[in-house]
């Protein structure tokens, strides 16, 4: 017999920090996706938009598969004016927001 989700979640537990993880992760991806597609509307490659924005293709590539631990802010807002956008930081503490940059 079929266990019904809430059975199943009885019997095994998520582990809810690395089901977060997970969706941070997953969120990350779809970001750093979506600044792809973005490059693609422009008609530009991965190497054009790096000349532009004086960094080296590969750092394009690691913008654009979620890696930004690595890559310094100016960069990250180079790219994003580079595509149309604009970068905004916010310093976020349970309902308190307040943009920084």
């Amino acid at each position: 017999m079929a266990l019904t989700p809430e059975q199943l979640l009885e019997k095994r537990p998520a582990n809810r920090a690395r089901v977060d993880a997970q969706k941070e992760r997953m969120l990350g991806e779809v970001r750093a996706y979506r600044l792809r597609e973005l490059r693609e509307q422009l008609g530009l490659s991965q190497a054009q938009l790096a000349e532009r924005i004086g960094v080296g293709q590969r750092q394009v590539s690691k913008i654009e598969n979620g890696d930004l631990d690595s890559a310094r802010v100016g960069t990250i807002r180079k790219y994003i004016e580079a595509v149309g956008g604009d970068l905004v930081v916010e310093y976020v503490a349970g309902d308190s927001r307040l943009q920084v940059a």
